[in-house]
């Protein structure tokens, strides 16, 4: 391979650079240790839209009229890459000619997974304007606070939740005929397909393409600003690794939110530009997917770990998953006790944890392959191609060599532009060079392979030491009466804070909390062993499968007693 600049290449040739780890120990700096060839490299015209770059990578006519390109798992309906092709420039026509949509417009989408939310995407996207996604589940008022924060001029909706756009102030496109109101649909928008004629400029890779709302690497929602030049690095980088996974004719089960940044990638983007063919779920639901690896023969699922841990703990006898080649796990860390009683349980399915976050633009590291993966354990694999990473000591600020755990910091085409209209979160989480801190303590071991510890701000603070929930979580769901876990910090007068267990059990009052005390305290240190257990019904989880620990908190200060 050729190696990607000539910055890299006289990286290679630093008397300081290790060529086995990537670390420069004069900078301090972890660099990628993936070469791309000539043709696999981004692409560096200006004026270059996301979508323009997704559909130049669709299949050729005639091959794009047999290819599918997305499936509806409930009712089999099928849509070509010519169709799909044919839908967004309609719908875009449609929106800049109808509806007087234009560059830097910003369009607010409300939907669950449907056929059309990824020829919604592309359709906006290709006019240039911007694209805001939110939650069906969220509230009226969390709704209008986002509208209002991104400043959409339009949203875009199922008639569903077309109640919770009412204070709005903004006009409201249906999603599907039938909606009420008299409102225009984006279904007879695309019948209509008139002509796209564009006067204005094309938009530059620079500008704006998203504005997804995430708490960030610290704190409460704020709007990630993503342009396109950060969505066509990562579809770049996302084409690379199809090729050396072997995974273009892959048929790839979509139940990952589509309005989350790993959906959005993976489902409204990514997968378009390397010829594979999507089944999408409007929502998750165990059995579901269960039924539609059987009934579409799925070889890949991009997964969340508790999908992961359901795969392991559930009876799946009944159904035929032995389609199945790749397992991916994102959105949140994955233990390496699931990660091996999952590979335990299907020998014959590639299973590949990777690290990413909205403000990376999602995957940030991968495994080539499956005994890269197996080899391992516990790791969220190397740095993709363009990244470099930094560890940081959190107290001193010197960046760490291999082995040391600090906080993670990442440059990257893909890195976001900044948080929406907020100068102080935006000045908090880069640095002056540009790094951009992710709050999650991690390290890379002397071959170049990151491993997630927690999230910094989540580490529990007993009697002087840290305490990782994760790595307690990890043991906790390794029992076998234990279907899932949280641990979360409870202050205490003596020692700060504790460690307090929140457990779902497989049958009820099978388990005493005696029992999961002495299960995992004889597993730890002293200072990490859990003093209370709490038994719930259900962990509760985001969207993306990461434990809401702030809503846990809050129950635990009204429902546990401060006896400790």
């Amino acid at each position: 391979m050729v190696m990607a600049t000539m910055e890299e290449e006289s990286l290679q040739n630093s008397l300081h650079f290790d060529k086995k780890c990537g670390f420069d120990s004069q900078t301090g700096i972890y660099h990628s240790l993936v070469h791309l060839d000539e043709h696999q490299k981004i692409p560096t015209q200006p004026n270059l839209d996301i979508a323009t770059y997704v559909l130049s990578h669709f299949p050729p006519p005639e091959e794009a009229e047999r290819r599918v390109a997305l499936i509806d798992s409930d009712t089999g309906h099928r849509i070509t890459y010519a169709q799909l092709h044919r839908s967004i420039t309609c719908l875009a026509a449609g929106l800049h000619h109808g509806l007087g949509v234009r560059k830097g417009d910003v369009v607010f989408v409300l939907s669950p997974n449907s056929l059309l939310y990824p020829i919604i995407c592309l359709a906006v996207l290709y006019i240039g304007a911007v694209v805001t996604t939110a939650n069906p589940v969220n509230t009226e008022a969390e709704i209008i606070k986002q509208v209002r924060d991104s400043g959409a001029i339009l949203a875009i909706a199922v008639p569903s939740e077309i109640s919770k756009l009412s204070s709005a102030g903004v006009p409201v496109l249906h999603t599907s005929r039938g909606g009420g109101g008299g409102n225009l649909s984006v279904e007879e928008l695309i019948e209509k397909c008139e002509a796209l004629e564009i006067t204005e400029a094309k938009p530059n890779q620079s500008d704006t393409a998203a504005i997804l709302y995430s708490s960030g690497t610290t704190g409460t929602s704020k709007g990630v600003v993503l342009t396109h030049s950060n969505f066509i690095s990562v579809v770049t980088m996302m084409k690379w690794s199809t090729q050396v996974s072997k995974a273009s004719d892959d048929v790839i089960l979509c139940f990952i939110p589509v309005f989350h940044i790993y959906g959005l990638v993976f489902f409204a983007l990514g997968l378009f530009s390397t010829g594979n063919t999507v089944v999408l779920m409007k929502r998750f639901d165990f059995q579901a997917m269960l039924e539609a690896i059987q009934k579409y023969k799925v070889n890949n699922i991009p997964a969340v770990p508790p999908v992961i841990l359901g795969l392991v703990k559930h009876d799946t006898r009944r159904h035929d998953l032995t389609s199945l080649r790749r397992v991916g796990s994102g959105a949140a860390p994955l233990s390496n006790e699931v990660a091996e009683a999952f590979r335990k349980k299907f020998p014959w399915v590639e299973l590949r944890p990777g690290y990413g976050l909205t403000e990376s633009c999602g995957a940030t590291t991968y495994f080539a392959t499956d005994k890269e993966a197996k080899a391992r354990p516990g790791s969220s694999a190397r740095l993709l191609p363009y990244f470099s990473a930094k560890v940081v000591d959190p107290e001193t600020g010197v960046a760490l060599p291999p082995f040391r755990e600090g906080e993670l910091w990442l440059k990257s085409p893909s890195v976001m532009k900044e948080y929406l209209g907020n100068e102080e979160a935006t000045a908090v989480t880069f640095d002056s060079d540009g790094w951009l801190k992710t709050g999650d303590l991690c390290y890379f071991d002397d071959e170049g392979y990151l491993y997630v510890v927690d999230r910094i701000k989540e580490l529990i603070k007993h009697n002087g030491y840290q305490v990782a929930p994760a790595e307690l979580e990890a043991i906790l769901i390794g029992h076998p009466e234990i279907i899932d876990a949280a641990v979360i910090p409870l202050e205490d007068e003596a020692a700060g804070q504790i460690p307090v267990a929140c457990v779902v059990r497989a049958a009820v009052d099978k388990l005493t909390e005696d029992q999961v005390i002495q299960f995992i305290n004889s597993q730890v240190a002293p200072y990490k062993a859990i003093r209370r257990v709490s038994f719930i019904s259900a962990i509760p989880r985001s969207a993306a499968g990461k434990i809401l620990r702030r809503q846990l908190i809050s129950q635990s200060k009204q429902q546990m007693p401060s006896r400790l």
